[in-house]
């Protein structure tokens, strides 16, 4: 299902120990529900580190285990992934992981800005504001984002990041709910102009939707 850009991209592999690193790579992948986004992420991390020895993969998982039914994903998630891949659980402050586990020889794949999105905006005022009819002010939510889109044009290695699209059904009639698709859809405009590339997959299939000119 991957396809390897034709521009200079982080799939190059280094001919010597001493050769510069490949450039620094961050692409969102956005789909919907079982879209095969965070499949289309995680083979662009096999091929990465498959491209030259002694790469490394770091999977950042934002969900938490809240009831059985998310146990279960994570479960499932675990089972698939290469044995050697680190996992680093950080529901909240992301950009803070990125900049820690970023390295050159190193691919982040976050899973997923979504289930981060939603704990932004539950564990801090927003969503409460929302459904409470006041205007949203929340300082968790806008300052974890700043910081995050901050971070990722800075980063060395390679990072990807999965997300959702939740912006093309029924506009939603609670108040948080549609809260959450709006700030889904800004999320991924401000994620993806700050990134290498985007890429949307939809019924396994991917379409490129930047790329370096």
């Amino acid at each position: 299902m991957t396809t390897r850009p034709a521009f200079p991209s982080p799939f190059s592999a280094t001919s010597t120990p001493d050769a510069a690193p490949p450039p620094a790579w961050s692409e969102l992948v956005v789909g919907g529900a079982r879209s095969g986004k965070s499949a289309y992420a995680e083979n662009l991390a096999r091929t990465w580190q498959a491209a030259a020895p002694g790469r490394r993969v770091t999977v950042v998982a934002t969900a938490e285990a809240r009831d059985d039914e998310m146990r279960a994903r994570i479960t499932r998630h675990r089972a698939i992934r290469p044995t050697d891949w680190l996992v680093v659980e950080e529901p909240l402050a992301l950009a803070d992981a990125l900049t820690r586990h970023a390295a050159p020889d190193n691919c982040l794949v976050v899973d997923c800005l979504t289930l981060w999105l939603t704990n932004l905006l539950f564990q801090g005022r927003a969503a409460a504001q929302a459904e409470a009819g006041q205007a949203v002010d929340c300082p968790l939510f806008t300052g974890q984002v700043d910081a995050v889109l901050a971070a990722l044009p800075t980063l060395p290695g390679m990072t990807v990041l999965v997300s959702n699209e939740v912006g093309w059904g029924i506009v939603p009639m609670g108040a948080s709910t549609r809260l959450f698709t709006d700030e889904q859809g800004r999320l991924n405009q401000r994620v993806a102009s700050v990134c290498t590339a985007a890429t949307l997959v939809a019924a396994g299939c991917p379409l490129a939707l930047k790329r370096p000119a």
